[in-house]
């Protein structure tokens, strides 16, 4: 988008919170026709803005404040004791990093993970194509990291790469392995 064209954004009524119990939230939207790149969507990052698919929205509490996107200056990070633990830990594994695309073996991955963690809320359809609507964006330059020990799949991580530095979409894994952090691990991978 040029610097002279203008974004509409929409906000929704008040709803149940998807983060916290017993609060509401609003969601706001970026306009879903405008055409949306990755040098908008990086500009909108800072602002705390996020995408599910190729819709990006913001959630926004009049009385909270705790659902703030974390950025990270990498050159300036340093471990905390319990990050050098995880990343002990899981130093066994190999990663991948592939286009973002359909992968039979991380969409099973994917509904194993739904079926645990979010089980009954809307997620769990093992639709492949709604899959792919939740994570892929097509103007989005967006890779699926994977982790593997021995070759069995652990977890996967969905980054978007912008001229800000990465951002976190999305990460599932073996809830089988939660021993591991493997959500943690691989945030501080990225």
């Amino acid at each position: 988008m040029s610097q002279s064209t203008s974004l509409s954004f929409y906000a929704t009524p008040p709803h149940d919170c998807n983060y916290l119990p017993g609060r509401e939230s609003i969601t706001v939207f970026a306009d879903p026709r405008a055409q949306m790149d990755n040098q908008m969507y990086g500009t909108l990052l800072a602002y705390g803005y996020r995408r599910s698919g190729s819709h990006v929205y913001a959630p926004y509490c009049i009385e909270c404040t705790s659902c703030k996107s974390m950025r990270v200056p990498v050159n300036r990070f340093k471990p905390t004791r319990s990050q050098r633990r995880n990343l002990k830990l899981n130093s066994d594994l190999t990663f991948h990093i592939h286009a973002a695309e359909f992968n039979q073996e991380h969409f099973e991955l994917y509904l194993k993970y739904i079926s645990t963690r979010h089980q009954g809320g809307g997620m769990d359809d093992p639709d492949p194509a709604k899959y792919k609507e939740f994570l892929i964006a097509d103007w989005c330059n967006t890779d699926f990291v994977e982790f593997r020990d021995r070759g069995r799949l652990l977890a996967v991580s969905i980054i978007d790469k912008l001229y800000t530095g990465l951002s976190a979409v999305y990460t599932f894994f073996d809830h089988e392995e939660s021993q591991r952090g493997l959500g943690t691990y691989a945030w501080l991978w990225q």
